[in-house]
């Protein structure tokens, strides 16, 4: 871990944040002001950035690579409910409002790095910046909106008919995420999965 300044690759680091959704409309000094309380991790496929139940929550900027939202339930089953990847953030600020445990984890899907924060200084930093906590909680409820319509796909579409909505949702994804992922998304077996492509399916 290290901070953006004393990173090696800070220039680099630097671009790719101005490249995210969320931050690539803040002004100089915005962004002057957010940095020194970013660290910068390199992370491998597997680690777990967030667990779930846990009160100390962190804000994710994603530089490289590919996250992933996952529930798990008493019996260690998982459901994953969405990826994000370069670009796009992580956060579990809706849990952070209403005082309750992180009620998912987020987990490395390929070798990954992220800027990160300790929530509670990025929602001081939004309380300073009205016009940037707006477009954050949009993007938050809409997160969550997405999240929804995809469990209720799961419902009721068939095989394929989740997989071409996934095709048509995030077509950047398909071929970057292994297929015992996406087909866990899907909720599909690997196997159905790899059918559908053999049949011309999908």
């Amino acid at each position: 871990m290290s901070s953006v300044e004393n990173h090696p690759g800070k220039n680099i680091i630097r671009v790719q944040l101005r490249q995210n959704f969320l931050l690539k409309d803040m002004s100089e000094s915005q962004c002057a002001e957010l940095e020194p309380h970013l660290i910068v991790v390199d992370c491998h496929k597997g680690d777990v950035l967030l667990h779930q139940g846990v009160h100390e929550m962190e804000q994710y900027f994603i530089l490289e690579g590919i996250l992933k939202r996952v529930v798990t339930n008493q019996q260690a089953k998982e459901m994953i409910l969405r990826f994000a990847a370069e670009g796009d953030m992580e956060t579990s600020y809706a849990a952070w409002c209403l005082k309750t445990p992180t009620p998912y984890s987020i987990v490395c899907v390929t070798k990954a790095q992220v800027a990160k924060l300790p929530l509670q200084q990025w929602v001081a930093f939004l309380d300073r910046h009205p016009e940037i906590k707006k477009t954050f909680e949009f993007c938050v409820m809409s997160l969550m909106s997405e999240i929804m319509a995809h469990t209720i796909t799961l419902h009721l579409l068939d095989a394929p008919g989740r997989v071409h909505r996934l095709l048509r949702k995030h077509p950047d994804l398909f071929d970057r995420v292994p297929k015992k992922e996406l087909a866990s998304y899907l909720n599909l077996s690997a196997e159905t999965l790899s059918r559908l492509k053999q049949r011309g399916k999908i």
